[in-house]
């Protein structure tokens, strides 16, 4: 059960026969990518302990204020994973969330409401085996240059199939029965994704982080293994993530020794130009 943060604060300086428990910065990597956060959270609110001592998982209600003034309790575990696949600033709120989108309000005269209907799964997916990889024309487009420039390079240094944007899975995804990897090396059945915080530090962060991991175990389920690289202090999510201040000379390189541990040098080498 959830304690407030002095009461969790003195049982952990009783635990650890320390004045301060957890230093200052001392899980400030763990915060980093949640900025929204950052800035709702005031230590004069939380008995004068900085948001940098508070481990993400501590079952503490600590105090928030967000931009518009409200201050609602919330553990960190519950704020990390409120904003969902919305973009909103008010997201991180549950005060301007519920402002954002009022309940409706039925009354006698309202229509009874409708059974939702069944969700269709998308027609387009070609009838190709799971785990197959195919040109699929549902695939978004790249969503920066930095993407674009790190499949370039990829695919200068690798002799594998190009053009592939998808991979055929043995369960839906949302409404699709495909997955769109950022980058797919079809003869290693390597997915490569790219992964930062955005400009409002909510990409791949709380439920979309959930989405991610969903992506990667339908991958993995058809043979597929996945490398994320991770910027933005975004921590990682499987076995091979790489983490990443920048996308450097030393990027492609790294992946192509992460890819020499999970297929296999002789294998790997056999694809470099």
């Amino acid at each position: 059960m959830a304690e407030r943060v002095e009461l969790w604060w003195a049982r952990r300086q009783f635990s650890k026969g320390a004045d301060v428990p957890y230093p200052v910065g001392a899980y400030r990597e763990a915060w980093a990518p949640f900025p929204m956060l950052i800035r709702q959270y005031h230590p004069e609110l939380n008995a004068g302990i900085t948001l940098t001592q508070i481990p993400p998982a501590a079952d503490v209600l600590l105090c928030w204020e967000c931009d518009g003034g409200h201050r609602f309790a919330a553990t960190p575990a519950e704020q990390r994973n409120r904003p969902g696949r919305e973009r909103r600033r008010s997201a991180w709120c549950p005060a301007c969330a519920a402002l954002a989108r009022p309940p409706r309000v039925r009354t006698p005269d309202s229509p009874a409401r409708q059974p939702r209907p069944t969700r269709e799964l998308c027609p387009k997916t070609p009838s190709v085996a799971p785990g197959e990889a195919f040109v699929s024309a549902c695939a978004p487009k790249p969503a920066s240059a930095v993407e674009a420039r790190l499949r370039s390079d990829l695919f200068e240094r690798l002799s594998v199939t190009a053009g592939r944007n998808a991979v055929r899975t043995s369960r839906p995804f949302f409404d699709h029965v495909e997955v769109w990897p950022d980058i797919l090396l079809p003869e290693l059945r390597i997915a490569v994704e790219y992964d930062s915080t955005g400009r409002h530090g909510l990409e791949h962060v709380g439920k979309r982080e959930q989405a991610d991991l969903r992506k990667d175990r339908l991958l993995r389920a058809t043979g597929w293994e996945v490398v994320r690289i991770r910027t933005g202090r975004l921590e990682k999510l499987g076995p091979h993530d790489l983490q990443l201040a920048s996308l450097g000379r030393t990027a492609v390189a790294r992946l192509i020794d992460t890819f020499r541990d999970i297929r296999g040098a002789l294998v790997v080498d056999a694809y470099l130009r």
